[in-house]
Order: C-alpha cells, then structure tokens, then sequence
C-alpha cells in the first residue's frame, strides 16, 4: 500500500503494493507458504512465538472474522476522515493479509495459515479509510496513538508522501523504544527506498523470491536493513480467503513476525539490540556486509533466537584535554577537582592559622 499525497491537490490516492490476489487452495495453504520453511520458522516457533508483543499493524484495517485470526486481534484505531472505529475493517483485504504474516494462528495441527510470531498480538491502526483514498497524515497520528496503548513493534507496509507528522512519531516510536519495520515500496512505485523506511532508525525491509535472490519487484538504496521472502506469498484476504501476493509489504510483515519473536525471547534488549540481533545474525547476501540491495541479507529467525551476538561495539571518543578552556567535560572535571583541592588548602592554613592565634592569646 502507498500513500501519496497528490501535487496538484489536496486529495491522496493509495496503491496497493502487493498487486492483484489469486485465491489460494484452503486445503493446500499451509504447504504453499514456502516462506515458512524457507526461514525455517518451524524450529524457530519451538524458541518463541512472540507471546506477550503487541505489533501494530498501521494499513487499512484488519478483519479478525478467519478463524485464524479471531484470537489475535485486539481493538486499536480507525483514524481520520471524520470515521471513526477500533481498526478492526478492512476496506479491502490488505490489513488482513499483513496481519496474518505475522500472526495467524492456524486452525490446529498444519491447517490453516500460520503467522511468523502465532502468538503475537496484532493492534490494527486504520489509516486507509476508503478502498482507493487516504491521506498520508493519518499515518503519524496512528502511530502515536499505537505507541500510547503498548504497541513494541510497529509495521508499516506502505510508502507515503513526506509527511511531517510520520516523521515526528516515528521519532518519538524510537525514542520511546519501539521497533519500526517499513518497506522499502516496489518497482512499481519506486527505484528508492521510500518515505518512511528511509528514516533513521527505521528497520528498511527489501524483498527476496524463492531462491534468496533480490525480488525484481523490490525497491533498493542504502537504507536497506533487512531482506525477506516477498514474492508469491500465501495470507489471509477479504471474506477469510486466502490470497497470493507478491511485494515489499509481504516481506516486511515478515520481519515484523520475526521481531516480535526476539522481544518475546529476550524481554530486556531494547529496540536497537533487537535490530543489532536481527542484522548480526542475518544470512548475508550480495556483496558482502551491507549492501544496498539486500541490506544487512536475509532475515534469519532462527538463528536471530539462537545465536550468541557480542555487544556492540562502544564508540571510542578521543581523551579528553585537561585544559579547562579547550575541554567541554574532562577539563571542566579536572579544573573542578584543582579548584577544590587549592581551596581545601587555604581553608587547611586559616584553620592553623586561627589555633596559632588562639594559642598566643592564651598565653599573653
């Protein structure tokens, strides 16, 4: 999903990024999400399956009638355009199919779809209010309003004009230590990595295909944190069908999943460390370390629960001079301590210099 903010006018269009659905067979729909084994998601479910995370899904809504979705979702938002609600309608099947990426519960045993993180909580945040129009400005309000009602992580399957707003909660999302995943858009729209993906701090998402290989439909550029399976991927759509789709949305409800695993594993890293795991811990591709395609590589959950990640590396920052005019904070220190001392000197010499007074006086 894009939202743009149209030059010419107030109004705002909305593309769909994840291209036109097929229906899925239901009895085969476990089988034909090959990203769940591509990513090896079953033995990673065996570690964690996001208990407790609360993932806000910022699209255009979710339906939580499938039976796969029904425990999953909790009432969040409808916001703007004068409607209101809890999220919780889809205007046209997109939401749903994000949420169910990264939270279905199946049906038991291999029936039914199944998410990233099955045990995860999805909060839907409306911001796309009519099946083809929405404005780009609801976005940020959403996402604070998601922030204020425990949101830990935040997707965001769209690209949208630059909006003041998104960016102001997006910083404040960060400051507040919540974990924002956003696609890097598709070919379709965008040869870039968009708006708001490209911010700092953003978990940027890039798609993969079957193979591992960069998606033909996914965007690229230097912001690029994460890959993931985007192509011919099996979800949740309008009326509990089950759909087909490919695009940058479908990678980063993925990575998403994949974070609620790690917070629900490790409770006490912040949100950096959670994206330093993520990274540290991805299979890398293209040229190697970070690259503009692939970012940091493949996410891998499995490894991303398992794996022993050292610290990060502490910024080393040059000695600090011990000239009091030159130094900003070690000399301020230094000049405070010799001050300190000279006058415990002199305060050490008057107190002698009173006894000794003292002293004659007695005597004479």
């Amino acid at each position: 999903m894009i939202l743009r903010r149209a030059a010419a006018s107030v109004a705002t269009a909305v593309v769909i990024v994840v291209g036109l659905p097929t229906v899925a067979r239901a009895d085969s729909v476990r089988d034909r999400q090959w990203h769940l084994q591509f990513l090896n998601i079953a033995a990673a479910q065996q570690i964690s399956q996001g208990n407790g995370v609360v993932v806000a899904v910022t699209d255009s809504g979710v339906d939580p009638r499938s039976p796969e979705l029904q425990a999953a979702v909790v009432p969040g938002l409808t916001n703007g355009g004068g409607e209101t609600g809890d999220g919780r309608q889809d205007v046209n099947g997109h939401g749903t199919s994000m949420a169910s990426l990264i939270a279905a519960r199946g049906k038991g045993g291999n029936d039914g779809a199944l998410g990233i993180a099955p045990k995860a909580t999805i909060m839907p945040i409306r911001v796309q209010l009519g099946a083809l129009m929405a404005d780009p400005a609801y976005l940020g309000p959403g996402i604070d309003w998601a922030v204020d009602h425990g949101a830990k992580v935040i997707s965001i399957s769209a690209g949208s004009s630059e909006e003041p707003t998104t960016k102001t909660a997006i910083e404040r999302a960060l400051a507040k230590d919540v974990v924002v995943v956003a696609a890097v858009g598709n070919t379709t729209d965008t040869t870039t990595v968009a708006f708001p993906a490209k911010l700092p701090g953003v978990l940027a998402v890039a798609g993969v295909d079957r193979q591992g290989n960069h998606a033909s439909i996914s965007a690229a550029g230097p912001e690029t944190v994460l890959s993931a399976p985007a192509v011919d991927i099996v979800s949740i759509g309008l009326d509990s069908r089950y759909m087909t789709s490919s695009g940058t949305s479908n990678a980063t409800a993925i990575v998403a999943g994949a974070v609620a695993l790690v917070r629900a594993k490790y409770p006490q890293l912040s949100g950096p460390e959670v994206v330093r795991r993520l990274t540290y811990t991805a299979q890398d591709k293209g040229e190697p370390g970070r690259d503009p395609v692939y970012g940091y590589g493949v996410v891998d959950p499995l490894k991303a629960l398992t794996a022993e990640v050292p610290p990060a590396p502490s910024t080393t920052s040059p000695q600090p001079s011990t000239s009091p005019e030159t130094s900003s904070g070690g000399g301020r220190q230094v000049a405070a301590i010799a001050a300190i001392s000279a006058a415990a000197v002199v305060m050490v010499f008057i107190s002698v210099l009173q006894t000794i007074i003292r002293s004659r006086r007695r005597r004479g």
